[in-house]
């Protein structure tokens, strides 16, 4: 079939915003958990469990740059009313007010209205962590039409999978799940030309489920055109998609040592869609999305010898990063050693003082100076949430 046709892409695009949505909103549930904004609440004898107070929430908002005045804030906020991920209390109050009123949302009180889209939307994202959390060599860089892809699946074997994990019982059961999935905005073929079919078609995942959302996202079109990198979790907004700059967004470091306490990274099984589990949704293409890495952040190559050499212009640093729901919040790239090559300013790594050109030595324990960053990031896709990295810093740098 050449293309998916108008009507499905515009359907995919629709479904796609309503996923950001979720995401972002679940982002912002969790990150709200964890800093005890939401809590147990008491109001004329009566608890109300799980609730925030709107203008205390506001006040959090501006102070944690997510809004930069109170009526973007408020705007923020109705938006996620609006689409029934937060609702009042005692749904008295359609609007959201900046005044001391309880809102909550509808996954801490089991409100949330569970359509099919969002069934389909909560099992796409279940399968993208389940294939991002096992060792497994389905996703891998290929090639079709001799264009080469990063992150793709081939399709008969996608259904394998389905069938060994138990998602689905036939192999017509399986390629039905993933033509819903393709409808829904989920997977997509690597140059958008055919529907999914149980062959040796590529298709990737068309949305990061661990980016890190922004809760400004929401309410900027022009972000929604922003696609996303292919380096799941470690996936960084560029910094200029109009002017054809390849950089990254990049920190500074704070402190040597710092340990960073996040949320557990989850599925929209568990929990509705960094902050916590959401970003602005790429827009379908009808052009392929081919392989292209940033130029790399460094002056100079450097070999694992020069970085071990005493006396050397090098220091070492170690970082205890605690993954979000979202990921660590950086970019690995080159080879023996790999560096750092783009670090995400509003997450764990940044926190914990990881910054760009910073090469990597060990990894909760492991030395890795000799291997390549697809395998460094395995390394740490594969491991535990926390994290111990040792990197060598030029003393000058």
């Amino acid at each position: 079939m050449e293309g998916i046709g108008n009507t499905m892409q515009k359907k995919a695009a629709e479904l796609e915003r309503m996923a950001e949505v979720l995401i972002t909103g679940e982002q912002l549930r969790l990150r709200l958990h964890e800093e005890k904004v939401i809590k147990d609440r008491r109001h004329h004898l009566r608890t109300y469990p799980n609730c925030f107070v709107a203008k205390e929430l506001i006040d959090w908002l501006i102070d944690h740059k997510e809004a930069s005045d109170r009526e973007t804030a408020i705007k923020l906020m109705q938006k996620l009313l609006d689409q029934s991920i937060i609702h009042h209390v005692c749904d008295e109050h359609k609007e959201f007010k900046d005044v001391k009123l309880f809102y909550r949302f509808r996954k801490d009180d089991g409100t949330f209205p569970l359509d099919n889209e969002a069934k389909v939307f909560m099992r796409g994202q279940r399968l993208f962590e389940k294939l991002m959390n096992t060792e497994n060599s389905l996703v891998q860089t290929r090639e079709e039409e001799s264009v080469l892809f990063e992150r793709t699946l081939l399709g008969c074997e996608f259904v394998d999978w389905l069938i060994q994990e138990g998602e689905a019982s036939t192999r017509e059961e399986a390629e039905q799940l993933c033509r819903r999935l393709l409808e829904h905005g989920i997977i997509q073929h690597v140059s958008n030309k055919h529907h999914f079919v149980d062959g040796n078609l590529l298709y990737q995942f068309r949305m990061n489920f661990r980016r890190r959302r922004r809760l400004l996202e929401l309410l900027s079109e022009r972000c929604r055109s922003i696609p996303e990198s292919h380096d799941s979790p470690f996936c960084l907004r560029k910094q200029n998609t109009d002017s054809g700059n390849t950089s990254f967004l990049s920190v500074s470091p704070t402190k040597e040592i710092k340990i960073i306490s996040a949320v557990r990274r989850s599925s929209m099984s568990s929990s509705c869609g960094s902050s916590g589990y959401y970003s602005s949704s790429p827009i379908l293409s009808s052009s392929p999305p081919v392989l292209c890495n940033p130029k790399s952040v460094l002056k100079r190559h450097v070999n694992s010898e020069q970085l071990q050499s005493p006396g050397g212009p090098y220091m070492k640093r170690t970082f205890t990063i605690v993954g979000d729901a979202v990921g660590w919040g950086f970019v690995v790239r080159g080879s023996k050693p790999c560096h750092i090559q783009a670090v995400d300013p509003s997450g764990p790594a940044a926190a914990a003082g990881m910054k760009v050109c910073q090469f990597v030595v060990s990894v909760n324990g492991l030395n890795v100076l000799h291997l390549d960053y697809r395998t460094v990031s395995n390394l740490i896709l594969t491991g535990p949430r926390t994290i111990v990295m040792e990197v060598m810093e030029e003393i000058d740098c």
